[in-house]
């Protein structure tokens, strides 16, 4: 294979990047950027305004932003997901098709100027739409990165599948960050064109902890939990089989984050009569957050498909507990099973089992060899599966691939 002509430059197509230097919007594609930037790879990034905000250099990123409102009003990306507001007004409607608008024409007169040789799009629904207007525009060879939201709106919109449809069959390549999350995209696409899919969990990659604090003695098992506290993590029938734990061995439980379901959550643990032994911290700083997880015993992601047919695509709760060399215990749904192997790296149960969790979490607690194990080989995984020096390499692998073939 011929090595790639540098310095070669990307264009990165998103929803949302960092606003400045202390933003903790997509961290992961600021990483990823670096990274490639290291091996000679340039990028920019092409996104929306925020109540007025212009193009800027940020970390020697070029971030290229366009308008598309008023600025009082220019608020249908960063501060929450797009599909969410969109539920919630109108008028988001009525901003979506200015976004869309303004953001056609703007990337159209980027990628006459730039020429880029590789254009990456995030969220195919609606990017990959700017993707190919800046593939026309520069001959740029175009992905588009899945993350699993799309089938949410395709299932609302059923006419959403074919424009959907299209602009994939447009795309050169296609990636997606987990096996469930391909079967996804296969919905979509005809058979003929399912050999575009490449798994890279480009959004998901993590650094492997190398560096442990010191853990203080304590006779108290502890059980940890991170996420947003809706519908799909399944934070209910944690709380249900901790129950029933408590009825046999003493354990503290810590819940963070924060969500719509917090109020209920908490009344159910006043209501099973196990409050005092459950932390609610809602969101949390990144120092604590880190020291939580390193002086847990055990991490578990309780997670389901919820009404909606909603659930988890990969699970970076996952990665962060193993990265602290910590036994995880999960539910056997989406893309989980791509990080945790049963009694390999983690233990995996069947989603809304309260029994099943609650003789996983005694299994664990009253283990500590397997605890061990377990921790030990879930980090020797993600260190040779998620690492960053591997999400960089497939990366440059893809954009070599597309390279050769024009």
């Amino acid at each position: 294979m011929v090595r790639l002509n540098l310095p070669l430059k990307v264009l990165h197509i998103v929803t949302t990047f960092p606003r400045h230097p202390n933003d903790v919007i997509t961290p992961w594609l600021v990483k990823s950027i670096k990274k490639l930037r290291e091996e000679g790879i340039k990028a920019d990034v092409f996104t929306s305004s925020y109540k007025g905000l212009k193009s800027q250099r940020i970390w020697e990123i070029e971030v290229h932003r366009f308008r598309y409102f008023f600025k009082r009003w220019e608020d249908l990306t960063h501060e929450e997901n797009v599909p969410d507001r969109l539920t919630r007004s109108f008028h988001y409607w009525i901003l979506l098709f200015f976004y869309l608008f303004f953001g056609a024409i703007e990337v159209y007169r980027l990628c006459r100027k730039e020429k880029f040789a590789i254009i990456q799009c995030h969220w195919p629904l609606p990017h990959s739409l700017f993707g190919y207007i800046g593939k026309m525009a520069c001959g740029a060879k175009l992905i588009s990165s899945f993350y699993g939201a799309e089938i949410k709106l395709v299932r609302k919109f059923p006419l959403l599948k074919i424009f959907l449809r299209w602009l994939l069959m447009k795309s050169d390549a296609l990636t997606t960050i987990s096996n469930y999350s391909a079967s996804l995209i296969k919905e979509i696409l005809p058979p003929s064109a399912e050999s575009k899919i490449k798994i890279i969990p480009f959004a998901q990659a993590i650094e492997v902890k190398e560096k442990r604090w010191e853990e203080g003695k304590r006779t108290i098992p502890q059980i940890l939990f991170v996420g947003r506290l809706v519908e799909r993590k399944g934070v209910d029938y944690l709380i249900r089989a901790f129950a029933e734990v408590r009825k046999e061995i003493p354990a503290f439980l810590t819940i963070v984050g924060d969500g719509k379901e917090r109020e209920k959550l908490e009344n159910l643990a006043k209501e099973l009569g196990i409050r005092e032994s459950i932390r609610f911290t809602g969101f949390v700083s990144s120092p604590d957050l880190e020291r939580y997880y390193e002086t847990c015993d055990l991490f578990i992601l309780p997670a389901i498909f919820d009404r909606n047919g909603d659930t988890e695509m990969l699970g970076v709760v996952l990665l962060e507990a193993m990265s602290y060399k910590k036994p995880v215990i999960a539910s056997n749904v989406g893309g989980i099973p791509d990080i945790v192997k049963n009694y390999q790296t983690g233990v995996l149960v069947p989603e809304k089992s309260i029994e099943e969790l609650r003789k996983a979490i005694i299994e664990l607690l009253g283990n500590e060899n397997l605890r061990k194990e377990l921790g030990e080989s879930g980090y020797r995984f993600i260190k040779e599966k998620f690492s960053w020096e591997r999400i960089t390499t497939q990366l440059k692998n893809l954009y070599q691939t597309l390279i050769n073939e024009r």
